[in-house]
C-alpha cells in the first residue's frame, strides 16, 4: 500500500495529445537538476537548490515512487507532476487528501503543456480513486499556478500565511467515476 493506497503502480504511460506521462527515468537525471536548481521554477517554493549539491546527492537513476510522473515531450522530460498525500496534521481543510504539485521547464511555460499533463494526472487518479478529492496549495502571488488551478477546477477553500507569504488552498471534488 503505497501513499496513494490500493493504487498498482507503475501504471502504464499515459499519452495526452502531445505529451506521455510516464516513471522517472536514468535519462532524466540531467533534468531533474535543471528543475531543482532553477530560480525561475521555485520563486515560489521556497528557492532553488544549489546545482552542486544536487549533482552530488541526486541519484543517477531519479527515485521511483507512487505519484511521481515525469512529464515527456518528444522523447525528453519537461516536468514533473506529483500526487501526495497531504499529512494529517496539516491544513485541515486538505489533512488526507491527495496534493496535486507540479514543476516545469521554463522553456516549457505558456504551451499548455501543465494544463494537459495535470488534466490527463487527474483522469488516471478519478479513474483509479474514483470518489476522491484533490488539494493544490500554492502562493496566491503565482498567477500561473493560480490559473491553472481555476481552469482544472479547483476552488478556493481558505486563503493562510506561511512561509513568510499568502497561501492558496483550492479543493478539486471528484469527478464522476470512468466506466
Amino acid at each position: 500500500m503505497s501513499d496513494l493506497g490500493p493504487v498498482a503502480w507503475p501504471p502504464a504511460p499515459i499519452r495526452t495529445e502531445r505529451l506521455v506521462l510516464r516513471e522517472p527515468e536514468a535519462r532524466d537525471r540531467a533534468t531533474f537538476i535543471e528543475l531543482l536548481s532553477s530560480p525561475e521554477v521555485h520563486t515560489y517554493l521556497g528557492g532553488p537548490r544549489p546545482r552542486a549539491v544536487l549533482e552530488r546527492e541526486l541519484p543517477e537513476a531519479p527515485e521511483q515512487w507512487p505519484g511521481s510522473f515525469v512529464v515527456d515531450l518528444d522523447g525528453a522530460m519537461i516536468g514533473q507532476i506529483l500526487l501526495r498525500r497531504a499529512p494529517e496534521h496539516g491544513r485541515p481543510a486538505a489533512a488526507g487528501k491527495v496534493d496535486l504539485g507540479y514543476m516545469f521547464l521554463p522553456r516549457a511555460w505558456g504551451f499548455g503543456y501543465a494544463v494537459e499533463a495535470c488534466a490527463a494526472a487527474l483522469d488516471w487518479f478519478d479513474s483509479v480513486l474514483p470518489g476522491e478529492p484533490m488539494v493544490l496549495h500554492t502562493q496566491s502571488a503565482n498567477v500561473g499556478s493560480m490559473r491553472l488551478a481555476a481552469k482544472l477546477g479547483f476552488t478556493e477553500v481558505e486563503r493562510f500565511r506561511a512561509w513568510d507569504a499568502q497561501q492558496w488552498l483550492g479543493l478539486r471534488s471528484p469527478g464522476p467515476p470512468s466506466d
